[in-house]
């Protein structure tokens, strides 16, 4: 799924995020807003990971997401 689609519909997306990521807080989700790189610098700094594996598995998440 093409990330333009879930930043347009966070509401729903990020209670999936939650479910994939479930150390990440609704305050980090509220900061990402949507947007892809602060995404991937919450988990990045929530799971203590790299960067190249926290955009690995968001890209992984993104491709299992059913279209809306």
């Amino acid at each position: 799924m093409n990330w333009d689609i879930i930043k347009g519909n966070w509401k729903i997306f990020r209670g999936k995020a939650q479910e994939q990521w479930g150390k990440l807080t609704d305050d980090d989700l509220d900061v990402a807003e949507g947007n892809y790189d602060q995404f991937v610098g919450r988990i990045q700094k929530t799971y203590g990971i790299s960067r190249d594996e926290a955009e690995k598995q968001v890209k992984d998440w993104q491709s299992r997401q059913k279209p809306l």
